[in-house]
C-alpha cells in the first residue's frame, strides 16, 4: 500500500510546459542582446569625392603647362587641400612657381599668380634661375625686375639677361640650411632667345642678380 503523503508524479503535460517555458526565456534573451539589424536594401554612406588635378610626372619650376603635364582624380572630400585645382584647364599655359613631384595636388601657391603672369609680353618664356647667394634670394617678390649676373673664374662679371620679371620666389627659395630643392630658386620671365643663354650660364657660372626699377 502507498502511503498517502507521497506526492504523484507529475503529469508530462506540467513538464513540457516547464520546458517549452525556459526554452521561450532563453529565446527572449537571445533576441535582446542581438544587434539591431540595418533596414533592408540599406548601405554604407558613400564617400563623397571631389576631382582634382595633380602633376603627371616630376615638374621643374618654371615648367609651362600642358594637357600632358596633368591629369585628374578624384579625392575624399575631406583629404583636398585648400586652393586646390578642380578643372586642369585653368592651368594650361600656367608656369610652375616650384618644382613639384608626380601625383602632387596642384594647388594655388604651387603656380604663379594669374595676373602677373598675364602681364608677361608675348616671345617670352617662364624660366627657372638658382642664386649663389640665399640672402639676395629672401629679398625678392614677384613682379621685381632685376638683371642676372654671371660669374666665372678669372672671367668679367656679365650680364645674362636684362630686366627680366620675377614670377615666383618659392616660400622655400632662402632657406636656411640650404637644403630645400627650392634653396635660391626664382622663376623669371625672359625673352624666348635668352632662355638659352640663362640655361648654359646656370651651369657654367655663379649666378646673382640687381634690382633695377619696377
Amino acid at each position: 500500500m502507498v502511503a498517502w503523503w507521497r506526492r504523484r508524479p507529475r503529469h508530462p503535460v506540467h513538464q513540457l510546459r516547464r520546458v517549452l517555458a525556459g526554452l521561450l526565456a532563453v529565446a527572449a534573451l537571445v533576441l535582446a542582446l542581438r544587434p539591431v539589424p540595418t533596414s533592408a536594401g540599406s548601405a554604407p554612406p558613400e564617400t563623397v569625392t571631389d576631382p582634382v588635378v595633380v602633376a603627371a610626372g616630376d615638374l621643374p619650376a618654371g615648367t609651362v603647362l600642358g594637357p600632358d603635364d596633368v591629369t585628374v582624380r578624384q579625392l575624399p572630400a575631406d583629404l583636398v587641400p585648400g586652393g586646390a585645382v578642380p578643372d586642369p584647364g585653368t592651368v594650361d599655359g600656367v608656369a610652375l612657381a616650384s618644382a613639384v613631384r608626380a601625383g602632387e595636388v596642384l594647388t594655388d601657391a604651387r603656380l604663379v599668380g594669374a595676373g602677373l603672369w598675364s602681364q608677361v609680353p608675348a616671345g617670352h618664356v617662364a624660366a627657372p634661375v638658382r642664386l649663389a647667394d640665399l640672402a639676395v634670394a629672401a629679398l625678392l617678390r614677384s613682379g621685381d625686375r632685376v638683371d642676372v649676373l654671371a660669374s666665372r673664374p678669372g672671367l668679367p662679371t656679365e650680364v645674362v639677361v636684362d630686366d627680366a620679371v620675377v614670377l615666383a620666389v618659392p616660400a622655400s627659395a632662402a632657406a636656411d640650411d640650404g637644403l630645400s630643392d627650392d634653396a635660391g630658386l626664382l622663376v623669371l620671365a625672359v625673352a624666348e632667345g635668352d632662355a638659352g643663354r640663362l640655361a648654359a650660364a646656370s651651369t657654367e657660372a655663379t649666378l646673382t642678380v640687381t634690382l633695377g626699377p619696377p
